[in-house]
Order: structure tokens, then sequence, then C-alpha cells
């Protein structure tokens, strides 16, 4: 990798204090706009303090939430990374046993709820 690219990985490198450039941002480095952007996007959600923004979720709760969307969304790549990140950060296998318990349990209501179409009854503030 070479210029804004070869910026952007060691960036990566740095932030998430690893060794190697996973292959999902080497993939996206086909296109350097769209590298460029989603790890803009994952910089200010999944490490906020590197952009100087306090977070309101501390990192295991980012994991966790990241991981029952990749469970969800069935992308084992995204499940694969998350779960280790979870694991560094200390989350044990119950801990992330009763996250997939929680996630599953959602995405089939939702699926029942979408299938049955049933009116909202319940509205946020």
């Amino acid at each position: 990798a070479s210029g804004r690219v070869a910026e952007i990985f060691a960036d990566i490198k740095s932030t998430k204090q690893i060794e190697s450039v996973p292959n999902f941002w080497r993939t996206l480095a086909s296109n350097q706009d769209l590298l460029e952007s989603v790890w803009g996007e994952v910089k200010r959600w999944m490490h906020p303090e590197s952009v100087g923004r306090e977070p309101k979720l501390d990192a295991q709760t980012r994991e966790m939430i990241a991981l029952a969307v990749s469970a969800t969304n069935g992308c084992a790549y995204c499940l694969n990374a998350h779960t280790a990140a979870a694991q560094q950060l200390g989350l044990d296998a119950e801990t992330l046993g009763e996250v997939m318990a929680i996630a599953s349990l959602f995405n089939r209501t939702n699926a029942l709820a979408d299938g049955f179409q049933v009116t909202p009854d319940v509205r946020p503030q």
C-alpha cells in the first residue's frame, strides 16, 4: 500500500493495536474513498477516544452490539472478528452466549412482529 491507503492502514494498526491490517480493510482499499469513509465511522463509534469523543457506551457494550448485529446479519467474517475483539476485552463464553441468545431471540420476535404485521402500540417519548 502507498499514499493515503498506507496512512489509513498505519492508523488502523495503531488504533486497534494490531500487527497487520485485517482482510476486511485490505479489501476496502480497492476504493480509497470507501476505505477512508468506513474507517472514519469505525473510529468514531468503536474507538471514540481516538477521535477525542467521549463515549456513552463502554468498549465491551460496543463490541456486544457489533457481535449481535453480525450474528443477525449472518456475516461470518464479522462474527469471528467481533467475537475475538470481545474476548480480548474480557468477555467470557457465558457472556458471549447470552449476547447470542438475546440477538437470536429478538431476530425471531422481530420477524414474528413483521410477519403478523403487528400495529405498534408503544412509542418512544
